[in-house]
């Protein structure tokens, strides 16, 4: 289906915003989480596994969703998602024990994978022929989400007597406005196969696997970090610069958050295997740049940093995303981004997991650095496959230039 056949312009613009929503939600308790460590005494490893089960839910829909929305449609699916959401937002608004919280994040990783594969995928069906341009904006929602999630979250909570509550329950009215929207969405997905639902591995067409390949380093890498950023990095910040305000988090995730969705919206014109290349350069030489931040325990450059840090990150994972965009078959679009998110979202588990439970023991500070060696070893190896494949594969495919000029 093209844009011009779906009777609702405002379809692809609701499916970003949608995205944004969602990414949205799954930063949002980041600047809460000094918080809930001061309040309810949370050791690193509990914050982490707070992260983590997210990730650990997002898996289970990576795992399942693209080919069920490939079967039934994405309107379905995208409606139990939002519903998962709220149902996990009021959780969040009567939690007085971790349990509690990991509860609501695992249903939020649920719901959240599951907008992220199946709204990449219903971007493709309303606009087929834009599928670098459709990644470029995709990775473009996702950061803008959390940057405004983030700092509206730190704002609420910093001038709110129940800071750990306003910020569940605004982004809950949001999420109703969002639902309203969806229930009267037409379907994009007008070639719904009506087959018998199947959960199987998610498969990749044998036609694109090597360049899947390269795309599936890309997120793994990146979101490898954004993982530990978002859970551990917060508090360590706060003990580097002596700064006790959740606003300082808020501003820390969101400028990273910013720089990231800036680069991948000026990156969107240029080659995408080479931006993600220079994207993962980037990573490494920012990631150092964080432990000597941390060191100093200067507040600009920490910030400095965190926006460096994402104009990388953005550069990694939206070259990434756009490659895959460009090759990937109309038949295929749900079962591609189960895939590749599936590879994100165990990014984002594993590390996550691992750094807190040795936070726990011999302390975040102390094990920082070495996630960060980790880290930068696997950006290494991503750039050095990336210039391989380069210079293995002299003719590439080109991107086709959207009518509006800004392409990726």
């Amino acid at each position: 289906m093209t844009s011009a056949q779906h009777p609702q312009r405002w379809a692809f613009g609701f499916l970003l915003a949608l995205l944004a929503l969602a990414l949205g939600v799954s930063g949002l308790p980041s600047p809460l989480y000094p918080i809930y460590q001061s309040q309810w005494h949370l050791s690193p490893l509990t914050i982490t596994i707070v992260f983590a089960v997210y990730a650990l839910g997002a898996l289970g829909s990576a795992l399942t969703v693209g080919p069920i929305s490939d079967s039934i449609g994405r309107k379905p699916v995208l409606i139990a998602a939002l519903t998962a959401i709220l149902v996990g937002l009021g959780l969040f608004l009567v939690a007085g024990q971790a349990w509690h919280l990991e509860i609501a994040r695992f249903l939020h990783g649920a719901a959240i994978g599951a907008i992220t594969v199946v709204s990449g995928a219903a971007l493709l069906d309303v606009r087929p022929h834009d599928g670098a341009r459709n990644g470029m904006l995709s990775g473009v929602a996702l950061n803008v989400g959390i940057a405004i999630t983030a700092l509206g979250s730190a704002a609420a909570a910093q001038w709110s007597s129940i800071p750990l509550r306003l910020p569940f329950a605004i982004v809950a009215a949001v999420v109703a406005v969002m639902m309203v929207a969806l229930l009267v969405l037409v379907e994009p997905h007008q070639d719904r196969t009506g087959e018998r639902i199947r959960i199987a591995a998610p498969a990749v067409p044998s036609s694109i696997r090597a360049d899947f390949s390269f795309s599936g380093i890309g997120i793994f890498t990146s979101w490898s970090v954004l993982g530990v950023f978002l859970s551990l990095y917060p508090a360590l910040t706060q003990r580097a610069t002596g700064h006790t305000s959740v606003m300082f988090v808020g501003v820390v995730i969101s400028a990273m958050a910013a720089a990231s969705a800036l680069s991948q919206w000026l990156s969107g014109r240029f080659n995408p295997r080479s931006t993600a290349i220079v994207g993962n350069l980037g990573m490494i030489v920012a990631l150092g740049c964080a432990v000597w931040a941390l060191d100093t325990g200067a507040t600009w450059f920490i910030i400095a940093d965190s926006v460096v840090l994402g104009a990388a990150f953005g550069l990694a994972f939206g070259g990434s995303l756009r490659h895959l965009n460009q090759v990937t078959p109309a038949d295929a679009r749900g079962a591609v981004m189960s895939a590749y998110y599936l590879l994100g979202y165990l990014a984002m588990a594993i590390p996550t997991i691992t750094a807190g439970a040795l936070a726990s023991r011999f302390g975040t500070e102390a094990i920082f650095p070495w996630f960060v060696l980790v880290v930068a070893l696997a950006a290494l190896g991503a750039a050095v496959i990336g210039l391989r494949g380069v210079r293995d594969r002299p003719v590439v495919i080109t991107e086709v230039s959207p009518p509006c000029g800004v392409s990726g």
